[in-house]
């Protein structure tokens, strides 16, 4: 196997990270349904407050150009902006300021055992002290409910509180299980989040998606994000959505049969019983309003939320 170490540069900026960050990742390339990975590292790198590069992975090692070509402009009679697929680790701040860091790009075409071990060795190196991944895949589930998650991993309490689904089955694999089932081999406390996107949606760039995905990562860090222009822009997806379903029989009788039998599987689901009266997880907003609330505690006994003196 190549040496990890060969795989990545890291910048000036990676000697100066705290340790004790958790990790998020997202990586393009498998079955992204409603875009959800694609609109995740777009959401972080574009609307947080600070992003900062740590680490980029070198394309001639890792990518096959053929599939995923790079894309120029064609300016009236010359070449410009060259623009390359890019697989990076990023250190952002959340909402309210709490840093962590962000594996964001394509998934690799080559050197899966080496880039596993790349991985795994910047998460040992930076002491990183969880790692949640994310990843989306079309189901047969209505719009018309909340969304689900299937969640991976060694995070027992949240595999409880959020895994509505949990078969037992063979899959596809990605680059990023390889790296879940090396980090949870050492015992690293590890999350993998499945958002179960409707299917007829699948080819949809889907706020909906994205929201879920942030309720997750949000119930698996405490990290706090801004969701409410993604909440303005799935109302007026959904009317559009909903819109064409009044329109068209054969679709109300898709979403007819899909509700019902989500329905009858919720039912009996456990995960339902932990749900509250309204029966669906709570908001970013929800979670975002309760890590405030403890966050303003620490702050007036003079601690942040690690323990430390904030003066």
């Amino acid at each position: 196997m190549r040496n990890p170490r060969e795989l990545y540069e890291l910048t000036a900026a990676a000697m100066d990270v705290p340790a004790g960050l958790p990790l998020i990742a997202g990586l393009t390339g498998f079955a992204d349904a409603g875009s959800t990975v694609s609109q995740l590292g777009a959401y972080l790198l574009e609307n947080l407050p600070h992003h900062e590069l740590l680490a980029q992975f070198d394309n001639d090692i890792l990518l096959d150009y053929r599939a995923r070509r790079p894309t120029f402009t064609f300016e009236h009679d010359h070449l410009e902006d060259y623009r390359p697929p890019k697989l990076a680790l990023y250190l952002i701040d959340d909402e309210v300021g709490r840093p962590f860091l962000f594996l964001q790009g394509y998934e690799p075409d080559f050197e899966w055992e080496a880039f596993s071990a790349a991985v795994v060795g910047l998460i040992e190196t930076l002491e990183v002290s969880s790692t949640t991944w994310v990843h989306a895949i079309p189901m047969p589930v209505p719009h018309t409910r909340p969304l689900a998650l299937t969640v991976s991993g060694n995070n027992t309490e949240l595999i409880e509180q959020l895994s509505v689904w949990r078969p037992r089955t063979q899959a596809p694999a990605t680059a990023m299980h390889l790296i879940e089932f090396r980090l949870t081999e050492r015992q690293h406390l590890t999350t993998g989040l499945v958002v179960l996107v409707p299917h007829y949606l699948g080819d949809t760039e889907y706020p909906a998606a994205l929201i879920a995905a942030l309720q997750g990562i949000s119930a698996s860090t405490g990290l706090v994000f801004p969701t409410d222009f993604l909440r303005d822009d799935d109302r007026d997806f959904i009317a559009n959505i909903n819109e064409q379903v009044q329109g068209n029989a054969e679709l109300q009788r898709l979403v007819g049969a899909l509700e019902e039998r989500h329905d009858t599987y919720m039912q009996d689901n456990p995960v339902k019983r932990g749900m509250g009266d309204a029966g669906s997880l709570p908001t970013a907003d929800e979670i975002a309003a309760e890590l405030e609330q403890f966050l303003a505690h620490q702050r007036r006994h003079g601690q942040d939320d690690s323990g430390d003196s904030l003066d």
